[in-house]
């Protein structure tokens, strides 16, 4: 099979095709592991901080990819949960313990034995990857017939489903969208479905992406350091840098959550986090909440209201060969919605 594969920690400013496609032998799935025939993957800035090195450290050559859309092909002698022709996702969760607090908790993404797809194990960017089966998800039969829009909801969508769910936002409250990419415009489409009187403002250095949240039903979109028309009761962070951290904690209501939607962070700014100052940031009760990884329900109720609500993502497709382009298209934010791979051509 053609994979594309990280064999080394670089930066993509010095080394603008990271990823290698060479030829693997197609994997063999086992016990209870499924074969899935990739049809579609999505691109993560996630992959950018593997291969950057702010990551947990891959254990390498790995294939990257983590939203990943296919088909089961052949299955291990003890697989229950699927059929041959079955249409799968794959998210950034490959494997928990299961036996630990958290697991029993249904709090599996802070498994201390959790695995991520594309990092400890290989991922999506190939033709196949196999899985256990209580580890990929049933995609619902109104979404299979646009299966590269799948690929975005299996992360990018997910990570947002679990944001939003964290950030305790209810109806008529005001929620803030800070940087506007793969994950957010999700988000604003979520939002908008399940709490349709919320107002919805948004930052982002880029007026493209500003623009874009307009078209898709943002209130307001403004730069990070422009003042939105009121006060929010939570704000959700996507981007890769700390400085709109700062931003987001002075727009907050007393009382007011930030979200942080990211693995990592990028370290150009990191000195700024040194300035949080305690009475504009955080008094009056103000939180921050991190978002770790993913839990399978996230997937499987993002995938649920997605089919339910028809929220359909805003993609841009790039060959498998072409993934190196659409990481540095990422990495300088030359974003509309989220990017994703053609692995193999349904038409």
């Amino acid at each position: 099979m053609k994979a594309l594969v990280i064999n080394q920690i670089t930066s993509l400013s010095e080394n603008r095709n990271p990823l290698v496609l060479i030829d693997l032998a197609k994997p063999f799935p086992v016990d209870n592991e499924i074969l899935v025939e990739i049809y579609a993957c999505g691109v993560c800035h996630t992959e950018i901080d593997e291969i950057e090195g702010r990551a947990k450290p891959p254990v390498l050559p790995v294939i990257p990819g983590h939203q990943v859309a296919g088909k089961v092909v052949e299955k291990g002698n003890s697989v229950q949960k699927f059929k041959i022709g079955d249409m799968v996702g794959v998210g950034w969760i490959y494997s928990a313990c299961g036996k630990c607090d958290f697991c029993k908790k249904g709090l599996e993404n802070l498994c201390a034995d959790f695995k991520a797809t594309g990092l400890d194990a290989n991922g999506g960017y190939a033709e196949y990857m196999k899985i256990k089966e209580d580890f990929a998800v049933h995609i619902p039969e109104p979404l299979q017939k646009e299966i590269l829009h799948v690929a975005p909801l299996l992360c990018a969508g997910a990570i947002g489903y679990r944001s939003l769910w964290l950030s305790k936002i209810q109806n008529n409250n005001t929620l803030g969208l800070s940087g506007f990419g793969g994950s957010a415009h999700l988000v604003l489409k979520m939002a908008r479905y399940q709490f349709p009187d919320t107002k919805i403002y948004v930052f982002a250095r880029s007026e493209v992406e500003r623009k874009f949240s307009l078209e898709l039903g943002a209130d307001w979109a403004g730069d990070f350091e422009d003042t939105p028309p009121e006060m929010l009761d939570s704000i959700i962070d996507t981007t890769p840098v700390w400085t709109p951290i700062l931003k987001s904690m002075k727009n907050l209501k007393p009382g007011g959550r930030l979200i942080i939607n990211a693995i990592r962070k990028e370290e150009v700014d990191k000195k700024s986090l040194l300035k949080l100052d305690y009475p504009s940031h955080l008094w009056m009760e103000k939180e921050i909440k991190s978002v770790a990884n993913v839990t399978r329900f996230d997937i499987e109720e993002c995938l649920r209201l997605s089919a339910m609500a028809g929220i359909k993502p805003e993609i841009q497709a790039f060959k498998l060969e072409e993934a190196n382009r659409a990481l540095l298209e990422l990495k300088e934010r030359k974003i509309r919605g989220s990017k994703v791979l053609i692995i193999k051509d349904r038409s």
